[in-house]
């Protein structure tokens, strides 16, 4: 099984952005762990601040990867764009947010991927990308 993990714009910056939102841990040390825990699966990692380089990945993996977790940030709560790139890649998609973006600003409780994406996990901080990789691997 092949599952990629995209985060979106300023997700490079976890560890040490906002640290009482967001964590003190970094995404690659955290990519490490998720290694260690699901070692009989290939996981890839991207993370681009651009929408459209987030796009083209997007794009890049049609019949490349098992699933797709897509933590797009901001993005989330504004790209019509990426919307549509996972409604024609057909990609199996699971939006995921370290915060309860339902529990934030009134305008992060908008997002435009939400409804192509098969499901989404939000506020369960880092272990939800773990949880997403658990959807993945009970075959749905």
């Amino acid at each position: 099984m092949h599952i990629t993990i995209i985060n979106g714009p300023n997700l490079n910056l976890l560890g040490t952005r906002e640290p009482e939102i967001y964590g003190n841990q970094s995404f690659d040390e955290y990519f490490a762990e998720l290694q260690q825990r699901f070692p009989h699966i290939t996981l890839e990692y991207f993370q681009s601040n651009i929408e459209g380089e987030l796009i083209d990945r997007l794009h890049s993996l049609m019949d490349k990867t098992d699933g797709v977790i897509l933590n797009a940030g901001a993005y989330t709560h504004t790209s019509i764009a990426l919307a549509d790139a996972i409604s024609a890649t057909k990609l199996k998609v699971v939006e995921v947010h370290i915060s309860n973006v339902l529990a934030r600003e009134e305008y992060r409780k908008t997002s435009f991927i939400a409804s192509k994406c098969v499901g989404g996990i939000s506020g369960l901080g880092m272990e939800g990308y773990a949880l997403a990789i658990q959807y993945f691997l009970g075959g749905q």
